[in-house]
């Protein structure tokens, strides 16, 4: 992945949920059917804050199986000197692609009782990634040892007019501080994020984004009526609405918005299948097809 990213290059990720548990057996299944389709996974820090294996383990495992992982980090559970742990830990394990997010709000996961960290926020710790790849940790002591990493971040081109000069000074603080691509809500047209993509056409290479399967009409349905800055066209909805094998459908789906991803010039696309990484060969063979 980073020499694709570094030539120009299109690449390919897949979002890989960890196990709720020890067992491991169908996460490595899933990637096992996907090596030499994808450039990497990513493997999410707890998503939804529904606690599960952390994303560091299950990027060790994925390593170990010969898998390229991208460690997600986020400062909702860890203060600074686990999160400088970890990601020293990672690096001497093998993982060399991380990114950072701001993390779900606990109070809507399994665990609503929750208390959230956030000891430092991400632009602190995209700084400390810094720090640490320069040798030194957040004291300022030397390490034995630097890492290196490919280090990815978010960013919401979706906003409405009244965000998006704030979303492009995000956008241009990242990159400042070392973010060298994005990764974007779940994407399936071009025109809701043409704004943002104006403001920031010299960067346009460093998105990828989100290509999100939708699983049933309903979920379509409860999406495009309750998640903000995400925008599903009527014309979507009403395809899966008239097919008779709706999920085959939802896969066609997948598989064409990454194929036009790809043509409008970004720089990947992450598949993500909210627990269905079982139709991920499926989604990339029609991609080809």
């Amino acid at each position: 992945m980073k020499s694709k990213l570094e030539a120009g290059e299109f690449v390919l990720l897949a979002e890989i949920e960890p196990p709720k548990g020890v067992d491991v057996s169908e996460m490595v299944t899933n990637v096992t059917r996907i090596k030499g389709l994808v450039d990497g996974c990513v493997v999410p820090e707890m998503n939804s804050a529904v606690m599960r294996m952390s994303s560091l383990g299950g990027a060790v495992l994925l390593q170990g199986i010969g898998m390229p992982a991208i460690m997600q980090l986020n400062c909702r559970d860890r203060n600074r000197l686990a999160l400088q742990a970890d990601l020293l830990a990672a690096y001497a394990c093998g993982v060399r692609g991380i990114m950072t997010v701001t993390g779900d709000d606990p109070r809507f996961g399994d665990h609503p009782q929750t208390k959230p960290v956030n000891d430092i926020q991400l632009m602190d710790l995209l700084q400390t990634v810094s720090r640490l790849q320069q040798g030194r940790d957040m004291a300022g002591i030397e390490l034995k040892g630097a890492p290196s990493f490919k280090v990815g971040s978010t960013i919401n081109p979706g906003v409405d007019k009244d965000g998006l000069d704030q979303e492009v000074k995000d956008f241009q603080a990242k990159l400042d501080a070392g973010v060298t691509y994005f990764i974007t809500p779940a994407l399936f047209e071009l025109e809701s994020i043409a704004p943002f993509l104006e403001a920031a056409s010299a960067h346009r290479f460093k998105l990828i984004p989100s290509v999100l399967l939708l699983k049933s009409l309903g979920m379509a349905r409860y999406i495009a009526r309750n998640i903000q800055h995400i925008h599903i066209p009527d014309s979507v909805l009403r395809r899966i609405q008239k097919a008779g094998d709706k999920e085959r459908e939802c896969v066609k789906i997948a598989a064409e918005t990454a194929a036009m991803i790809k043509n409008a010039g970004f720089g990947g696309v992450i598949l993500t299948t909210m627990g269905w990484e079982r139709k991920l060969p499926e989604i990339i063979e029609a991609m080809r097809g």
